[in-house]
């Protein structure tokens, strides 16, 4: 693919790189290509907060191992801050200021010229304010450089055979809140295992968003029914509430990525409709 060349041809001109891996499919593409061109100038980093699974924190090290990146660990602290610990509309701003302040004294000292993410094409057509956060901080974002898309990163890492190409997108677990609900430790971990119980069952590309007690779970438009008649709704249902949350619903218009932001759409046409 004419668009794999010119990422490889894009992290020749670097001496060398630090990526943000989080072991999500994009940054893992990333750090495939650097650790192919670079070698061992090449260093993969994995932010370890409240906000990442375990799991997701073990399949992480498994990829970086699989592809042969040198790979480290750090923690990151934006629990310890109230502008991301409220959730207001641009928490992951506060997220990605926290990551790429921890990241960047890291590059400066070891000589990593460029501090990489792995933000695709498609990312920059969404609200995300954490790509600002990472911007003025000057890191690089390669795949949306290049102009490669969701479906292209899932194209290019099948096509190097990599075994996790279907890999579904895994967010970060504040993701799962409705801006202005109060994160915390003990809430990500409810959402966290209420996710992790779905997989078990077989249930791979699903959400639990957290409103309160409540749990709302979304899944593929075209997986609910067969949800419906196959799964033991009553256990289900006992296993949610073992983790604290009073009630469960499906949403009956399954997982849209980004859903949560339709809040801000109509936020934006109320204010336009008020000043007419």
């Amino acid at each position: 693919m004419e668009k794999l060349q010119q990422l490889r041809n894009l992290f020749a001109q670097m001496d060398s790189a630090l990526i943000a891996y989080s072991g999500g499919i994009d940054s893992t593409l990333v750090a495939k290509v650097a650790q192919e061109v670079l070698g061992e100038k090449a260093l993969a980093i994995t932010a370890v907060s409240p906000s990442l699974l375990p799991e997701e924190l073990d399949e992480a090290q498994q990829q970086a191992e699989v592809i042969g990146i040198h790979h480290e660990l750090i923690e990151t602290k934006e629990m310890e801050n109230p502008n991301y610990t409220s959730n207001p509309v641009n928490r992951c701003y506060f997220c990605k200021s926290e990551l790429h302040d921890t990241l960047k004294p890291i590059a400066l000292t070891r000589g990593y010229p460029f501090v990489i993410d792995g933000v695709n094409a498609d990312d920059l057509q969404d609200y995300r304010p954490g790509i600002q956060a990472a911007k003025e901080r000057g890191a690089r974002s390669p795949l949306a450089e290049v102009g490669i898309t969701k479906t292209e990163v899932r194209e290019i890492t099948q096509q190097l055979n990599l075994p996790w190409w279907d890999k579904p997108s895994q967010p970060c677990l504040s993701s799962r809140f409705p801006y202005g609900e109060e994160i915390t430790i003990a809430k990500l971990q409810r959402v966290g295992r209420a996710e992790v119980y779905l997989r078990q069952l077989g249930w791979n590309h699903i959400r639990v968003r957290s409103h309160g007690d409540t749990a709302r779970i979304e899944l593929s438009p075209d997986q609910i029914q067969n949800f419906v008649v196959n799964t033991d709704l009553q256990q289900l249902t006992e296993k949610f509430q073992e983790l604290g949350f009073l009630f469960v619903t499906l949403d009956l218009e399954g997982y849209q990525s980004g859903k949560l932001n339709r809040v801000l759409q109509t936020q934006t046409s109320e204010a336009s409709t008020a000043s007419v």
